[in-house]
């Protein structure tokens, strides 16, 4: 009897065992970035699980498919993504999903009135001859618009609203708790936008650089004034000539912050600074240090205005 026992609990445990597997393989909600998992999270928050496909400390701008990312997106409910502007190692996946499970946020009717154009002009109106033209070829590495999209609250609120749309498709029995979930969100929302409005308040005016035009929707969202940003694409390094112009302006004190990003940290950035009184920061336009969550959204925006501040204010 013993004997006939044992089998048994060991096939129990290994189809248990199998279908763990299978069940972990099973991704709800897929989202491209982290900080459309902030978005994505929020909304599923008790309902079903997310992940993020793009790991920690990788770049959006570069970043190659593994076939275990194939097998995520193809076992996944739903695919959160900004668009082909922006994740351009993506398009030809999601193109082989059924189209239910495709939420491509720069298409949806809600958001494309908000997008705005690339600040890549800027950048390169003093420059000249071969460098600049081979700069400004970069400089359209995203489009005609900004797909940085995730950086503007009010677009973050029409995502999760789409995003609680196709869940409700997917999962009409959790109704209630989606909801819910998307009251929370849009409650919190408003509230975090009230509390970032008064903490940049006082820095509104201060001219700063950013290393690459990541935040352009955050900071026009709260009225902040930047000087402008080193590259376009963060995989391209700025050249000899802007560097000297960026230079030129910290010298006669036109910017009293320089930002980097932990995902790049160029030796230019302290190169151009040094000597002068400006002061260096760190703004993560990833989230990198932030666990997806109900609230993980609202504590990303939150934690980009106090790296704004800390560094404006000269904390």
């Amino acid at each position: 009897m013993l004997h006939k026992t044992k089998p048994l609990l060991t096939l129990l445990s290994a189809l248990g065992f199998a279908a763990s597997l299978t069940s972990t393989a099973q991704a709800a909600v897929v989202a491209s970035v982290k900080p459309l998992g902030f978005i994505a999270a929020a909304i599923a928050d008790g309902v079903t699980p997310v992940e993020i496909l793009l790991p920690d400390g990788a770049s959006e701008h570069d970043y190659a498919l593994r076939p275990s990312d194939i097998k995520r997106l193809q076992s996944a409910d739903l695919v959160v993504w900004i668009g082909p502007e922006m994740e351009a190692f993506l398009p030809k996946a999601v193109a082989a999903l059924p189209a239910q499970k495709n939420l491509e946020l720069a298409e949806l009717t809600a958001v494309k009135p908000l997008l705005v154009r690339g600040a890549d002009d800027d950048a390169h109106e003093h420059e000249e001859g071969a460098e600049a033209a081979d700069e400004h070829a970069h400089a359209h590495h995203h489009g005609e618009y900004n797909m940085h999209l995730w950086m503007s609250p009010e677009i973050a609120r029409q995502s999760a609203v789409a995003i609680h749309a196709k869940l409700l498709e997917l999962m009409p029995q959790s109704r209630d708790k989606l909801d819910a979930n998307l009251q929370h969100f849009e409650a919190e929302l408003a509230t975090a936008d009230t509390q970032i409005a008064a903490q940049l308040e006082p820095v509104k005016g201060k001219g700063y650089f950013v290393f690459h035009d990541a935040y352009t929707y955050f900071e026009k969202h709260f009225g902040l004034t930047p000087a402008g940003h080193f590259t376009v694409n963060p995989e391209i390094q700025p050249g000899a000539q802007r560097l000297h112009q960026i230079r030129t302006e910290l010298v006669e004190q036109k910017a009293v912050c320089v930002f980097a990003e932990p995902q790049f940290r160029p030796a230019v950035i302290d190169a151009v600074a040094r000597g002068t009184k400006v002061r260096t920061g760190t703004l993560d336009p990833l989230g990198t240090d932030i666990t997806p969550g109900r609230d993980s959204y609202v504590k990303f925006l939150s934690q980009l205005s106090s790296q704004y501040a800390s560094c404006l204010k000269g904390a």
